[in-house]
């Protein structure tokens, strides 16, 4: 498969941390309908001292049938020396950062449009960064992340510890993300139109960023679909025969640090779908073939359309492995509307160029004034990836 790429404009954003004091939550009191089974996984925590920082991930999947009212994710950093290393949270709703020399305590609320629904998971980012720029690893501290909301009806589940790391390693580090899918598209007019229902089509849009010190040399995208969800022709990866499956590869492709690449590919749901119904069983996983030496030369034809004429040079095999391989997958969802005759308009908006700022925009460096925090994003390159063609311009 031979990816087209095209750049996008860079993407450089600051947010403010620090929003006020956030009130107990107290005893549980639940809203009708709003029972839920909550869980927390952590990935993304290793980074390489040759990077300024990289972005992980605090996912939490909505395991039951309600959707919470409100949702707390709590990040413990007091264990983590800031002279090393400066660990932080980010949510649309605001955090607020508390200790007495140092971010000990990261209390952020979640947007009511980041509260995940009965299915599906949502992805806040946790920002680890260097202190300084000649810090060098190997360094591990213990990082507690944790979650709480009144609905939620089981607490075993809401709580991981995790180790953030700077290694000395020097190498590629793949991180991915797929947000749920939630809204139908037109594939004439790439226009979208309200929520997903049976019979539609839609774009599943995927990103895959190196936030490593190294230049990926090829890379596979294994996908697989939920049940009732069919891939549309792709050209240049292989389907599955069900349609639920795709393979997409390219061994000269040159995936460069601090790059993101942002995939779209064409799905439709089943008419027999049965909705509402949130279908889960999605998933991308993402590897590269090896990668470049540091001393080696890229091409200027690697940031081209035609980058697949790019001199490579060849790494063995057994000298490759991804700094942190634990963000290399991520679960989606595909949320299905019922059709009631009630038109195309209102539905959730993609979440795809949240995901898009939140990956090439988090980064680089956090300024303490007392407990007030910013986050200041550093410039990244995104490069727009559409595997094939799905429109013949020539």
């Amino acid at each position: 498969m031979i990816f087209r790429t095209r750049r996008a404009a860079s993407l450089a954003t600051a947010a403010l941390l620090a929003s006020g004091a956030f009130t107990a939550l107290g005893a549980p009191a639940y809203a009708a309908g709003t029972e839920t089974d909550l869980a927390l996984t952590a990935a993304g925590t290793r980074t390489t001292d040759g990077v300024e920082g990289k972005v992980g991930w605090a996912k939490i999947a909505n395991q039951g049938e309600g959707t919470p009212t409100k949702l707390l994710v709590k990040v413990d950093t007091s264990k983590v020396d800031d002279t090393k290393l400066v660990v932080g949270a980010y949510t649309e709703g605001g955090c607020d950062v508390t200790g007495d020399t140092k971010p000990e305590l990261w209390v952020c609320e979640l947007d009511k449009k980041e509260i995940p629904g009965p299915g599906q998971t949502t992805e806040v980012p946790i920002v680890l960064f260097k202190a300084a720029e000649g810090v060098t690893g190997p360094y591990t501290a213990p990082v507690t992340i944790s979650i709480e909301s009144p609905d939620d009806t089981d607490e075993s589940n809401n709580s991981v510890d995790v180790d953030v790391e700077l290694t000395p390693e020097s190498g590629v580090d793949l991180g991915v993300i797929v947000p749920d899918v939630k809204t139908r598209v037109d594939l004439d007019t790439f226009e979208e139109d309200g929520p997903v229902r049976p019979g539609d089509t839609a774009l599943l849009w995927s990103e895959i960023a190196n936030q490593g010190d190294l230049t990926a040399q090829g890379i596979k995208l294994t996908y697989q679909l939920p049940k009732g969800v069919t891939f549309l022709p792709i050209e240049g990866c292989e389907i599955s025969s069900d349609k639920r499956g795709a393979v997409c590869e390219d061994d000269t492709f040159l995936l460069e640090r601090d790059t993101v690449l942002i995939v779209p590919l064409a799905v439709e749901v089943g008419k027999g779908v049965e909705a509402p119904v949130t279908l889960t069983g999605g998933s991308l996983a993402a590897e590269a073939f090896g990668a470049l030496s540091p001393d080696a030369r890229i091409s200027q034809q690697a940031t081209k359309p035609g980058f697949g004429k790019a001199e490579v040079r060849e790494i063995k095999e057994s000298e490759f492995a991804d700094i942190d391989p634990t963000d290399n997958s991520d679960d989606f969802a595909v949320v299905v509307t019922a059709t009631n005759g009630g038109g195309g308009g209102g539905g959730d908006l993609p979440v795809t160029g949240v995901q898009v700022g939140v990956i090439g925009g988090v980064g680089a460096g956090v300024l303490a004034a007392g407990v007030a925090m910013f986050l200041v994003a550093r410039r990244r390159r995104v490069v727009l990836v559409t595997p094939g063609d799905e429109k013949t311009n020539a």
